[in-house]
Protein backbone atom coordinates (compact mmCIF):
# COMPACT_ATOMS: atom_id res chain seq x y z
CA UNK A 1 0.00 0.00 0.00
CA UNK A 2 1.17 4.01 -0.69
CA UNK A 3 2.32 5.62 2.78
CA UNK A 4 -0.79 7.29 4.58
CA UNK A 5 1.01 10.58 4.77
CA UNK A 6 -1.72 13.33 4.91
CA UNK A 7 -2.65 15.44 2.73
CA UNK A 8 -1.40 19.08 2.41
CA UNK A 9 -4.35 22.11 1.62
CA UNK A 10 -5.26 21.51 -1.67
CA UNK A 11 -5.04 24.53 -4.23
CA UNK A 12 -8.91 25.80 -4.70
CA UNK A 13 -10.59 24.18 -7.66
CA UNK A 14 -9.94 25.07 -11.25
CA UNK A 15 -12.03 28.36 -12.14
CA UNK A 16 -14.86 28.20 -14.72
CA UNK A 17 -12.18 30.75 -16.93
CA UNK A 18 -9.26 28.17 -17.28
CA UNK A 19 -11.02 26.39 -20.04
CA UNK A 20 -10.18 22.92 -21.96
CA UNK A 21 -8.11 23.78 -24.70
CA UNK A 22 -8.07 21.13 -27.75
CA UNK A 23 -5.57 20.86 -30.47
CA UNK A 24 -3.41 18.23 -32.49
CA UNK A 25 0.19 17.71 -32.13
CA UNK A 26 1.57 15.28 -35.05
CA UNK A 27 3.49 11.74 -35.00
CA UNK A 28 6.89 11.47 -36.42
CA UNK A 29 4.84 10.24 -39.47
CA UNK A 30 2.54 12.71 -39.81
CA UNK A 31 -0.69 11.33 -37.59
CA UNK A 32 -2.68 13.90 -36.25
CA UNK A 33 -2.82 12.89 -32.73
CA UNK A 34 -5.79 15.03 -30.55
CA UNK A 35 -5.18 16.36 -26.92
CA UNK A 36 -6.81 18.21 -24.57
CA UNK A 37 -5.23 19.72 -21.93
CA UNK A 38 -6.19 21.89 -18.61
CA UNK A 39 -3.40 24.33 -17.19
CA UNK A 40 -4.14 25.00 -13.88
CA UNK A 41 -4.69 29.10 -12.82
CA UNK A 42 -1.73 29.30 -10.89
CA UNK A 43 0.63 28.27 -13.39
CA UNK A 44 2.59 31.16 -14.91
CA UNK A 45 2.99 30.20 -18.66
CA UNK A 46 5.20 33.51 -19.50
CA UNK A 47 8.13 31.15 -17.36
CA UNK A 48 7.19 31.93 -13.81
CA UNK A 49 5.88 29.33 -11.66
CA UNK A 50 4.63 26.21 -13.39
CA UNK A 51 2.33 24.04 -12.05
CA UNK A 52 3.45 19.56 -12.23
CA UNK A 53 1.74 18.23 -15.22
CA UNK A 54 0.08 14.99 -15.69
CA UNK A 55 -0.53 13.55 -18.81
CA UNK A 56 -2.91 10.33 -19.42
CA UNK A 57 -2.66 7.61 -21.32
CA UNK A 58 -5.46 5.47 -22.20
CA UNK A 59 -5.53 1.20 -22.64
CA UNK A 60 -5.89 -0.43 -26.23
CA UNK A 61 -9.30 0.74 -27.91
CA UNK A 62 -9.96 3.75 -25.16
CA UNK A 63 -10.67 7.55 -25.41
CA UNK A 64 -10.56 8.46 -22.18
CA UNK A 65 -13.23 7.02 -20.13
CA UNK A 66 -11.51 5.26 -17.55
CA UNK A 67 -10.20 9.11 -16.74
CA UNK A 68 -13.66 10.63 -15.82
CA UNK A 69 -12.99 10.63 -12.12
CA UNK A 70 -9.12 11.56 -12.28
CA UNK A 71 -9.89 14.15 -14.61
CA UNK A 72 -11.75 16.32 -12.35
CA UNK A 73 -10.04 15.05 -9.20
CA UNK A 74 -6.38 15.84 -10.29
CA UNK A 75 -7.40 19.60 -11.64
CA UNK A 76 -7.69 21.23 -8.37
CA UNK A 77 -3.54 20.14 -7.72
CA UNK A 78 -2.09 20.08 -10.95
CA UNK A 79 -2.01 20.68 -15.18
CA UNK A 80 -3.42 18.01 -16.72
CA UNK A 81 -3.59 16.47 -20.65
CA UNK A 82 -4.55 13.46 -22.50
CA UNK A 83 -4.47 12.35 -25.41
CA UNK A 84 -6.11 9.73 -28.14
CA UNK A 85 -4.00 7.20 -29.91
CA UNK A 86 -3.40 6.89 -33.54
CA UNK A 87 -6.73 5.12 -34.77
CA UNK A 88 -8.39 6.11 -31.89
CA UNK A 89 -11.03 8.94 -30.79
CA UNK A 90 -10.24 11.88 -32.79
CA UNK A 91 -6.85 11.19 -33.54
CA UNK A 92 -6.17 10.60 -36.89
CA UNK A 93 -5.50 6.94 -39.03
CA UNK A 94 -1.88 6.21 -38.61
CA UNK A 95 -0.24 7.61 -41.67
CA UNK A 96 1.88 4.57 -41.79
CA UNK A 97 -0.42 1.54 -41.66
CA UNK A 98 2.14 -0.38 -40.15
CA UNK A 99 3.49 2.17 -37.44
CA UNK A 100 1.25 1.03 -34.50
CA UNK A 101 3.85 -1.01 -31.73
CA UNK A 102 4.49 0.20 -28.26
CA UNK A 103 7.64 2.20 -29.35
CA UNK A 104 5.61 4.43 -32.10
CA UNK A 105 3.21 5.47 -29.30
CA UNK A 106 6.10 6.38 -26.76
CA UNK A 107 7.33 8.81 -29.71
CA UNK A 108 3.97 9.47 -29.95
CA UNK A 109 3.64 11.04 -26.46
CA UNK A 110 6.66 12.60 -26.76
CA UNK A 111 5.32 14.74 -29.46
CA UNK A 112 2.44 15.58 -27.13
CA UNK A 113 4.61 16.34 -24.26
CA UNK A 114 6.79 18.44 -26.28
CA UNK A 115 3.25 20.21 -27.49
CA UNK A 116 2.07 20.77 -24.03
CA UNK A 117 4.78 22.50 -22.02
CA UNK A 118 8.01 19.89 -22.92
CA UNK A 119 8.09 17.72 -19.23
CA UNK A 120 8.55 16.59 -17.10
CA UNK A 121 5.03 15.35 -16.53
CA UNK A 122 3.75 12.37 -14.54
CA UNK A 123 2.40 9.76 -16.90
CA UNK A 124 -0.28 7.87 -15.92
CA UNK A 125 -0.75 4.98 -17.95
CA UNK A 126 -3.64 2.26 -17.49
CA UNK A 127 -3.60 -0.92 -19.45
CA UNK A 128 -1.71 -0.89 -22.46
CA UNK A 129 -0.98 2.64 -21.42
CA UNK A 130 1.18 1.16 -18.43
CA UNK A 131 3.33 -0.31 -21.25
CA UNK A 132 3.79 3.32 -23.55
CA UNK A 133 4.68 4.90 -20.09
CA UNK A 134 7.21 2.44 -19.96
CA UNK A 135 8.73 2.74 -22.69
CA UNK A 136 8.37 6.65 -23.07
CA UNK A 137 10.59 6.96 -19.37
CA UNK A 138 12.78 4.30 -21.81
CA UNK A 139 13.68 7.07 -24.01
CA UNK A 140 12.34 10.00 -22.74
CA UNK A 141 13.64 9.80 -18.89
CA UNK A 142 14.63 13.48 -18.53
CA UNK A 143 10.66 14.49 -19.80
CA UNK A 144 8.96 11.98 -16.76
CA UNK A 145 9.17 13.43 -12.86
CA UNK A 146 6.59 10.17 -11.84
CA UNK A 147 4.69 6.74 -13.28
CA UNK A 148 1.19 6.04 -12.27
CA UNK A 149 0.72 2.94 -13.44
CA UNK A 150 -3.02 1.54 -13.67
CA UNK A 151 -4.43 -1.85 -13.94
CA UNK A 152 -1.52 -2.59 -16.52
CA UNK A 153 1.16 -4.81 -17.10
CA UNK A 154 5.23 -4.16 -18.31
CA UNK A 155 4.51 -6.20 -21.28
CA UNK A 156 3.81 -9.62 -23.65
CA UNK A 157 -0.12 -8.80 -22.36
CA UNK A 158 -1.89 -11.47 -24.37
CA UNK A 159 0.29 -14.01 -22.71
CA UNK A 160 -1.32 -13.41 -19.01
CA UNK A 161 -5.29 -13.10 -20.23
CA UNK A 162 -7.30 -14.77 -17.25
CA UNK A 163 -3.82 -16.24 -16.04
CA UNK A 164 -3.37 -17.77 -19.83
CA UNK A 165 -2.05 -17.47 -23.39
CA UNK A 166 -5.75 -17.48 -24.59
CA UNK A 167 -4.99 -14.49 -26.15
CA UNK A 168 -1.51 -15.52 -27.66
CA UNK A 169 -2.78 -18.84 -29.09
CA UNK A 170 -6.18 -17.34 -31.01
CA UNK A 171 -4.76 -14.23 -31.82
CA UNK A 172 -2.73 -15.25 -34.92
CA UNK A 173 -5.94 -16.58 -36.44
CA UNK A 174 -8.32 -13.57 -35.46
CA UNK A 175 -5.81 -11.29 -37.43
CA UNK A 176 -5.55 -13.81 -40.74
CA UNK A 177 -9.02 -14.24 -40.79
CA UNK A 178 -9.41 -9.73 -40.38
CA UNK A 179 -6.62 -9.33 -42.83
CA UNK A 180 -8.67 -11.81 -45.47
CA UNK A 181 -11.93 -10.29 -44.94
CA UNK A 182 -11.44 -6.72 -43.28
CA UNK A 183 -15.15 -5.64 -44.39
CA UNK A 184 -17.16 -8.71 -43.10
CA UNK A 185 -15.05 -8.32 -39.89
CA UNK A 186 -15.65 -3.94 -39.74
CA UNK A 187 -19.17 -5.01 -40.03
CA UNK A 188 -19.98 -7.83 -37.13
CA UNK A 189 -17.56 -5.84 -35.02
CA UNK A 190 -19.61 -2.46 -34.99
CA UNK A 191 -23.14 -4.03 -34.70
CA UNK A 192 -21.96 -5.72 -31.26
CA UNK A 193 -24.50 -3.45 -28.78
CA UNK A 194 -22.98 -1.85 -26.21
CA UNK A 195 -25.94 -2.60 -24.13
CA UNK A 196 -25.32 -6.22 -24.42
CA UNK A 197 -21.27 -6.26 -24.05
CA UNK A 198 -22.14 -4.20 -21.12
CA UNK A 199 -24.48 -7.39 -20.04
CA UNK A 200 -22.31 -9.49 -20.72
CA UNK A 201 -18.85 -8.28 -18.67
CA UNK A 202 -20.97 -7.79 -15.43
CA UNK A 203 -22.28 -11.58 -15.90
CA UNK A 204 -18.70 -12.95 -16.52
CA UNK A 205 -17.79 -10.73 -13.37
CA UNK A 206 -14.94 -9.36 -15.92
CA UNK A 207 -16.09 -5.54 -14.01
CA UNK A 208 -17.37 -5.40 -10.13
CA UNK A 209 -21.14 -5.07 -10.77
CA UNK A 210 -21.70 -4.15 -7.11
CA UNK A 211 -19.85 -0.96 -7.92
CA UNK A 212 -19.87 -0.16 -11.58
CA UNK A 213 -21.85 2.80 -12.56
CA UNK A 214 -23.19 1.02 -16.30
CA UNK A 215 -23.28 5.09 -17.49
CA UNK A 216 -19.32 5.26 -16.71
CA UNK A 217 -18.55 2.50 -19.03
CA UNK A 218 -21.05 2.46 -21.97
CA UNK A 219 -18.74 5.69 -23.22
CA UNK A 220 -15.70 2.76 -24.05
CA UNK A 221 -18.17 0.37 -25.44
CA UNK A 222 -19.85 2.78 -28.01
CA UNK A 223 -16.09 3.82 -28.96
CA UNK A 224 -14.68 0.44 -29.28
CA UNK A 225 -17.14 -0.11 -31.86
CA UNK A 226 -15.85 2.59 -34.26
CA UNK A 227 -11.97 1.69 -33.91
CA UNK A 228 -10.57 -0.21 -37.29
CA UNK A 229 -11.11 -3.83 -35.87
CA UNK A 230 -7.96 -5.23 -37.91
CA UNK A 231 -5.61 -1.83 -36.96
CA UNK A 232 -7.15 -3.35 -33.23
CA UNK A 233 -5.69 -6.77 -33.74
CA UNK A 234 -2.52 -5.14 -35.00
CA UNK A 235 -2.01 -3.34 -32.02
CA UNK A 236 -2.83 -6.04 -29.53
CA UNK A 237 -0.26 -7.80 -31.14
CA UNK A 238 1.95 -5.28 -30.52
CA UNK A 239 1.26 -4.71 -27.38
CA UNK A 240 1.61 -8.66 -27.13
CA UNK A 241 5.09 -8.78 -28.31
CA UNK A 242 6.77 -5.78 -26.17
CA UNK A 243 7.78 -6.03 -22.69
CA UNK A 244 9.60 -3.35 -20.41
CA UNK A 245 10.97 -5.97 -17.71
CA UNK A 246 14.93 -5.74 -19.02
CA UNK A 247 14.14 -2.11 -18.02
CA UNK A 248 12.07 -2.40 -14.39
CA UNK A 249 15.25 -2.14 -12.35
CA UNK A 250 16.93 1.17 -14.20
CA UNK A 251 13.29 2.91 -13.29
CA UNK A 252 14.51 5.94 -11.07
CA UNK A 253 11.63 7.98 -10.67
CA UNK A 254 8.62 7.81 -8.53
CA UNK A 255 6.36 5.55 -9.15
CA UNK A 256 3.00 4.37 -8.14
CA UNK A 257 1.49 0.87 -9.69
CA UNK A 258 -2.45 -0.12 -8.85
CA UNK A 259 -3.93 -2.81 -9.77
CA UNK A 260 -7.13 -4.61 -8.97
CA UNK A 261 -7.26 -7.77 -7.17
CA UNK A 262 -9.72 -9.75 -9.89
CA UNK A 263 -8.33 -8.24 -12.78
CA UNK A 264 -8.40 -11.00 -15.20
CA UNK A 265 -6.89 -8.72 -18.40
CA UNK A 266 -3.55 -7.90 -16.59
CA UNK A 267 -3.81 -10.15 -13.13
CA UNK A 268 -2.45 -8.74 -10.00
CA UNK A 269 0.52 -10.82 -9.68
CA UNK A 270 1.87 -8.65 -13.19
CA UNK A 271 1.63 -5.57 -10.66
CA UNK A 272 3.15 -6.96 -7.61
CA UNK A 273 6.03 -8.13 -9.36
CA UNK A 274 6.56 -5.01 -11.80
CA UNK A 275 6.52 -3.11 -7.86
CA UNK A 276 9.05 -5.07 -6.74
CA UNK A 277 11.35 -4.64 -9.95
CA UNK A 278 11.10 -0.92 -9.34
CA UNK A 279 13.26 0.18 -6.34
CA UNK A 280 10.77 2.22 -4.38
CA UNK A 281 7.65 2.04 -5.89
CA UNK A 282 4.10 1.89 -3.89
CA UNK A 283 1.64 -0.51 -4.59
CA UNK A 284 -1.97 -0.62 -4.54
CA UNK A 285 -4.00 -3.62 -4.77
CA UNK A 286 -8.04 -2.07 -5.10
CA UNK A 287 -10.14 -5.24 -3.27
CA UNK A 288 -11.79 -6.60 -5.31
CA UNK A 289 -11.22 -4.31 -8.10
CA UNK A 290 -11.62 -5.40 -11.78
CA UNK A 291 -9.70 -4.25 -15.09
CA UNK A 292 -11.54 -0.76 -14.36
CA UNK A 293 -10.85 -0.09 -10.82
CA UNK A 294 -10.01 3.69 -11.32
CA UNK A 295 -14.11 3.79 -12.01
CA UNK A 296 -14.82 1.13 -9.75
CA UNK A 297 -13.00 2.72 -6.68
CA UNK A 298 -12.77 6.39 -7.68
CA UNK A 299 -12.51 7.71 -3.79
CA UNK A 300 -9.69 5.32 -3.20
CA UNK A 301 -7.57 5.59 -5.76
CA UNK A 302 -8.04 9.57 -6.01
CA UNK A 303 -6.76 9.98 -2.12
CA UNK A 304 -4.20 6.85 -2.96
CA UNK A 305 -2.73 9.08 -6.48
CA UNK A 306 -3.00 12.44 -4.15
CA UNK A 307 -1.01 11.20 -1.65
CA UNK A 308 1.92 9.71 -3.77
CA UNK A 309 1.86 13.07 -5.32
CA UNK A 310 2.55 14.88 -2.14
CA UNK A 311 4.88 12.57 -0.75
CA UNK A 312 6.82 13.94 -3.49
CA UNK A 313 6.48 17.07 -3.87
CA UNK A 314 4.42 16.96 -7.46
CA UNK A 315 1.37 18.98 -6.67
CA UNK A 316 0.90 22.73 -6.50
CA UNK A 317 0.02 22.18 -2.45
CA UNK A 318 3.24 20.34 -1.97
CA UNK A 319 5.67 22.66 -3.76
Amino acid sequence: MTSSAAVPPSIPPTSKDNAERQFFAKGKDGTRLYVRTKDHPASDGRGGRKAPRAVFCDGILCDGFIWKYQWNDLAPHMSLSHWNYRGHGRSGSPVDANALDIVTHAHDLAAVVNEVDGGPVVVVGHSMGVQVALEFYRHYPEKVSALILECGSFGRVTSTFHGLPILELILPKLLDAALKAPDMVRAIWSRIPAETALKVAMMAKEIDPSRINPEDMLPYLRHMTHVDFPMFLRMLKAAGDHTASDMLSQVKVPTLVIAGERDTFTPAFLAESMSQAIAGSDLLIVTPGSHVAPIEQPELVRDTIVNFLNKHHLTLAAI
